[in-house]
């Protein structure tokens, strides 16, 4: 009977199996470190933007060419839309004396959202105002981690205000709703309303003094261009949440809300913005720009046939 005899591998045929096995463990330990560090998570890596920051519970919002999308119709008229509900938890006032505004936003299950984007360097804008349009605010609410908003928040005088939370949600899928949600605030004592004043394209604020131009028109974008000067120069305008300003403008009578944004960069030392009038009527907008660390907000009546 032949005798057997086994075959073994020479000496260089182990050496190139061991340098093979060793590199297919440094790519499998390299990416399984890779994951580790970025728990697993795609959009954990780059979600920050140089001029913008999210903190937990906010997503990235994609501000595009730094002008917000015509508006057909004005917002904040009503208390839900596309599900949402703006929800106030604590809503008595004392005119004059300093109060708190606590509120949520429902999802279509009455589950607190928790999930909002961050536009303009905050995830949620308040802008509260009188019904004949004066005392107006703009506040930025802070977010506990149940979804409850609170904000201090002092209303002058009697009357019935009006509240607009100005937000982006962001739901599961990472798709992003923007909403004007508006709700009324009822502060006991005597309502003389205001006459809303003549239409004008200048006003003086603090010693600065700001003009605008453009003629709005309805169902049309046009730009409406502010500048701000003192002593006879431009001021130099500072950048606040992000922009060199911010426009709203109200609606008399029934107060739909529109809230836009200017172009990113000055034109010619001024403030441009492209605004879209939903209908025919008087406005009141509300121009706040930032000098010298301090915020400042002009007013003017426009109107629009």
């Amino acid at each position: 009977m032949p005798e057997q005899v086994s075959a073994a591998p020479d000496r260089g045929t182990l050496r190139l199996a061991l340098s093979v096995g060793g590199l297919v463990l440094a790519v499998l330990l390299g990416f399984g470190l890779g994951r580790m560090n970025a728990g697993g998570d795609p959009a954990a890596v780059g979600l920050e933007t140089a001029d913008h920051t999210h903190p937990p519970g906010t997503a990235q919002h994609d501000h595009g060419t730094g002008t917000d999308q015509p508006a057909e119709t004005a917002g904040g008229l009503s208390v839900s839309q596309a599900g949402y509900t703006l929800a106030p938890l604590a809503a008595a006032f004392t005119p004059g004396k300093a109060g708190e505004f606590r509120f949520q936003i429902h999802d279509a299950q009455r589950r607190p959202v928790t999930r909002f984007a961050v536009v303009h360097d905050k995830p949620m804008h308040l802008i509260v105002v009188r019904r004949d349009l004066t005392g107006y605010q703009h506040l930025h609410p802070t977010m506990a981690p149940d979804g409850t908003w609170s904000v201090p928040l002092t209303l002058s005088q009697g009357g019935t205000w009006r509240a607009y939370a100005d937000f982006t949600v962001v739901a599961d899928d990472g798709s992003q709703t923007a909403l004007t949600l508006g709700v009324d605030l009822t502060v006991p004592g005597r309502y003389d309303p205001r006459p809303l004043p003549a239409a004008t394209t200048s006003t003086a604020v603090d010693g600065f003094t700001v003009a605008y131009e453009g003629t709005p028109q309805v169902g049309a974008t046009v730009p409406l261009t502010f500048r701000i000067a003192t002593d006879g120069t431009t001021a130099t305008l500072e950048r606040y949440l992000g922009a060199y300003g911010h426009l709203v403008a109200l609606r008399e009578g029934d107060l739909g809300y529109l809230h836009v944004h200017p172009e990113p960069q000055l034109v010619d030392g001024a403030v441009r913005f492209w605004l879209t009038t939903p209908g025919p009527g008087r406005y009141r907008l509300y121009l706040d720009f930032q000098v010298a660390g301090e915020v400042r907000t002009a007013e003017f009546t426009v109107t629009v046939p």
